[in-house]
């Protein structure tokens, strides 16, 4: 219908269709105008003398979080693709990212040094001079790794880390920053290795919050990695560019929902920055649950600089899982998740949420932990349950794995056997971890005679997506790609909060429409 007065006419959408392509024209206004019908809404200025109840201007994707996140990054949208270890955020997720204007993170976590120098040399031949994050992950059981992935990314002069799982900083997290310091223009010190921390408890983010440890910051000193200048600046840069609050997600988590989380880093990052007196505050981003608009109009409504999807990429096609594991990702729901032991931090009791629809893992690998805690090695099993081991979950004797476990550290971390010379537990531990090891890199492979055994980092923001995309193209896995569901998520998350900004002026319109439905294009 149109609204005509003192010979100007406006058209007016009071039906459900019509109302959702007004509101999903983001570009432009959005007007709310009283009719005979009812309430109606229009992307053209009302007419004088027309009732107006309400207006919002135009909310483009590009605009949402955080503009010091785009420009400090060189992005076009706060929103990340975070890392996923073993190379499940891959090559292609953070190289199809990064030319579509996000910010991607590549999974080099648990990867040898030889496989993530070929993706740093991809990225500089197909995306040279376009931002991405490469993952660093603490590596309490295996130091050198964390030591050499450091190393790697100094050589290649990766300019951002996306650091997760850290319970304390180490002398490599703190070389990686250091090592970049340099004079600014104006003569302050500038920090050109840029750090995203990935937190869950407010002790670790204040750690990232403040600068270097003196301690540690003496030791790469006195080692000479890093000069007596950078040293000196150390003393006044902060850890991190970026604190990322990670709440209920896959892989590593301390399953706290982000509505609680989020206002107390946010509370702790202010606190810290009045303590140092910065000009600057770090940016604090959302990720865990990040899987519909509504999320991510709602941790941008926390307050979240930026939001940083997980689950969600690993049912795209560009993810490192298999086809098969993709299929079992896009049926998931929002109840098919379960906590499980984490192969690198096996030994401390940490967990990870995986997916448990499909697969055995979840359950295999909780046993395994009930026998290691429960025994003081592999000898001292009962016979009925390592034959139940050995034929029906690794399909391969005790013996047999430890040969792979000795040719497997040979190549990785040595020391990691020679510590388990002397030690039965630890040897049961590292037999153990191989089937930890072993069950993500099945999924990977899509082996078809372990689909039992899958282990499929996954949160419940994973069953969300599935629920939201339902009925639409992006519900079949082969049709979803990661910088599109990117692009509909934050296309989304503006169309949920124009809707959120109506409703906060009194303005209701009929439930049926005021959901975003993803359409390729944007549905415009």
């Amino acid at each position: 219908m149109s609204i005509t007065a003192n010979g100007s006419a406006t058209v007016v959408q009071t039906e459900p269709d019509g109302i959702r392509s007004v509101l999903n024209r983001l570009e432009s206004p959005c007007y709310a105008v009283q009719t005979e019908q009812g309430i109606g809404v229009t992307n053209e200025q009302p007419p004088p003398g027309a009732r107006l109840l309400s207006a919002v201007g135009p909310l483009p994707p590009q605009r949402l979080g955080s503009a010091r996140f785009r420009a400090q990054h060189g992005v076009s949208f706060a929103y990340m693709s975070g890392a996923m270890a073993n190379g499940v955020a891959s090559e292609e997720v953070v190289i199809a990212m990064a030319r579509a204007g996000f910010l991607g993170s590549f999974g080099s976590a648990g990867l040898l040094p030889d496989r993530i120098d070929t993706a740093l040399r991809r990225f500089a031949r197909e995306i040279p001079g376009k931002p991405f994050a490469t993952n660093l992950i603490h590596s309490p059981s295996e130091d050198a790794l964390e030591r050499g992935t450091v190393e790697l990314y100094l050589q290649h002069g990766v300019r951002c880390v996306e650091a997760s799982a850290f319970m304390d900083l180490t002398p490599h997290i703190v070389r990686y920053r250091v090592a970049g310091l340099v004079r600014g223009e104006r003569g302050e010190p500038a920090a050109s290795n840029r750090v995203i921390a990935k937190v869950s408890r407010p002790e670790v983010a204040a750690r990232f919050m403040r600068p270097a440890p003196e301690k540690l910051v003496a030791g790469l000193l006195r080692d000479g990695l890093i000069t007596a200048e950078q040293a000196e600046w150390s003393r006044t840069v902060p850890m991190a560019d970026d604190i990322t609050v990670e709440a209920d997600s896959g892989g590593h988590t301390d399953r706290r929902p982000l509505a609680a989380l989020s206002p107390v880093i946010a509370q702790l990052r202010d606190e810290v920055c009045r303590e140092y007196r910065r000009p600057v505050e770090i940016r604090v981003g959302a990720a865990g649950g990040i899987g519909t608009p509504e999320a991510v109009a709602a941790a941008l409504c926390l307050g979240a600089d930026y939001v940083v999807s997980g689950s969600v990429n690993q049912s795209c096609v560009e993810s490192g899982v298999s086809p098969a594991a993709r299929d079992l990702l896009a049926a998931a729901t929002i109840s098919d998740c379960e906590m499980a032991p984490a192969a690198d931090m096996f030994e401390l009791g940490v967990d990870v949420q995986t997916l448990k629809k499909g697969t055995m893992f979840p359950m295999r690998a909780r046993r395994l932990y009930e026998l290691y805690r429960t025994f003081g090695g592999l000898d001292e099993i009962p016979e009925e349950e390592r034959n139940r081991l050995e034929q029906r979950v690794f399909q391969r004797s005790f013996e047999e794995i430890w040969s792979d476990v000795v040719g497997f550290f040979d190549s990785r971390d040595p020391a990691q056997v020679q510590r388990a010379a002397d030690d039965p537990k630890r040897r049961m531990a590292l037999v153990f971890r191989w089937y930890l090891g072993m069950s993500s890199a099945w999924a990977t492979s899509g082996q078809p005679d372990r689909t039992i055994d899958y282990q499929i980092w996954c949160g419940p923001a994973m069953g969300a997506f599935n629920d939201w995309v339902r009925g639409s193209y992006l519900e079949p896995a082969p049709n979803r790609h990661v910088a599109d569901v990117a692009q509909q998520l934050m296309r989304g998350a503006a169309f949920t909060d124009r809707v959120r900004q109506l409703r906060a002026s009194g303005i209701r319109l009929p439930s049926s429409c005021v959901r975003y439905r993803p359409l390729p294009g944007g549905a415009r």
